[in-house]
């Protein structure tokens, strides 16, 4: 009698897998920074840019308007929210910055972050903060939470009716820890202060609708876990939140009743209904920067359908039972978790903590994991370092064990150079 298939092995995925176009000299246990391309999505990708190539003219004026809205209508059904609310971006830091540097706060005030925010978005409200006269302040988040609420009381204690902007991540990039977005946004609401998310690992690595989320502003992207071209990113605005915002460049559709000589545009129209250019006046308003590569964003129907046709349930099942065998393979070195337990706090990134402080240690580290030809970050904490384990369906269990086998001689190794 045949032995029955576990639904979430590396065998019964193996065609999911072929699907996918991977290196396979390298172990990526990465795909946190950058989603590698299913096949279907970059032959979609191919066959528009040849379209392109073939007549541009053709392309943007006549081609791309129904292509542009097709991608904002998917992308909006898939992440809950409606296409007149959607800005197309290059990535979750351009949607940052174009909040960050288009919307004008009240002074005297503050913009307050959590203290695990992404490097270069710190920065990004730093600069902000400087710019409007703006106090910048940011408050730590617990250690090692055990329930979402320890979360949501850590922000409120630190509110105070000075804030006039709150920014936080959806999902942590150093921990994988995932935040309450929803209870902490209606936090900030209640106390009148504009809630911005950062979910750049959100889309496809947990359940996602923003009008739930309900964030005055929720950027993210789609070239890590939707498995969509790098380039693709997005804006979501809540109704009568995005005429709040300058845009980062002026072009056409500055002024949305003077468009290009050779077409026409209603003066009185809607500004939220659906133009002659993809989009609606409020978002070419934003998103319009000149010619530009769009194709990245009209792949991203493609690539949400490769990921339906797996089924997303049976994705994050796959994904939960690499999550497991990441913990206990880990355990077995001795490294402590820094990503929670707690159903509602993890997703598809997995830290850990390792036995150095030092920075200095850091690269290393990471050249003597590349020497195995393993993709797999280090993260720099300030009071610690962390590795980072990112699984997706098209993982494999020998890979995790791969990385967990090599790890022991590298610590040793580093330990006796810092005798």
């Amino acid at each position: 009698m045949e032995t029955a298939i576990d639904p979430n092995s590396d065998r019964a995925w193996a065609a999911a897998t072929a699907q996918m176009i991977q290196d396979p000299t390298i172990v990526n246990l990465n795909t946190g920074s950058f989603g590698p391309l299913p096949r279907s999505v970059f032959e979609r990708g191919q066959e528009l840019r040849r379209q392109l190539a073939a007549e541009p003219t053709h392309f943007f004026i006549r081609q791309l308007p129904d292509l542009l809205w097709e991608a904002r209508t998917a992308l909006a059904d898939y992440l809950g929210t409606f296409p007149a609310q959607l800005v197309f971006t290059s990535n979750v830091s351009c949607a940052i910055n174009l909040v960050a540097s288009g919307l004008r706060l009240s002074s005297p005030g503050e913009i307050l972050l959590t203290d695990h925010e992404y490097g270069a978005m710190h920065w990004c409200w730093q600069r902000a903060a400087r710019r409007q006269g703006l106090t910048f302040r940011t408050f730590p988040l617990p250690h090692h939470p055990v329930e979402p609420q320890e979360i949501v009381d850590a922000a409120v204690k630190a509110m105070t009716r000075h804030t006039r902007l709150l920014f936080f991540s959806h999902v942590l990039s150093p921990t994988g820890m995932v935040l309450p977005a929803q209870q902490l946004c209606a936090a900030a609401r209640e106390r009148g202060i504009i809630s911005v998310v950062d979910g750049a690992h959100a889309p496809a690595m947990i359940p996602l609708n923003v009008s739930h989320v309900g964030a005055d502003y929720y950027t993210g992207n789609c070239h890590k876990w939707l498995l969509a071209p790098s380039g693709a990113g997005f804006l979501a605005a809540t109704p009568g939140m995005a005429e709040r915002l300058e845009p980062l460049q002026v072009s056409w559709g500055y002024y949305p009743d003077q468009y290009p000589i050779g077409t026409s545009a209603n003066a009185n129209a809607d500004r939220n209904a659906r133009d002659q250019f993809g989009s609606t006046p409020n978002i070419r308003h934003l998103e319009f920067e000149g010619t530009r590569d769009p194709v990245p964003w009209l792949c991203i129907p493609q690539a949400i359908a490769f990921q339906e046709t797996l089924g997303r349930d049976r994705i994050r099942q796959r994904i939960a039972a690499l999550v497991q065998h990441t913990r206990v393979a880990f355990a077995g070195l001795g490294l402590l978790p820094a990503t929670p337990i707690h159903p509602e706090m993890h997703g598809s990134l997995t830290g850990f903590h390792l036995p150095w402080t030092d920075r200095a240690v850091a690269n290393p580290l990471r050249e003597a994991i590349w020497k195995h030809r393993i993709e797999v970050p280090i993260i720099e904490r300030p009071d610690r370092l962390m590795i980072r384990i990112s699984t997706h369906f098209y993982n494999q269990t020998h890979e995790i064990d791969q990385l967990v086998g090599i790890l022991p001689a590298i610590f040793e190794a580093i330990h006796q150079s810092r005798k």
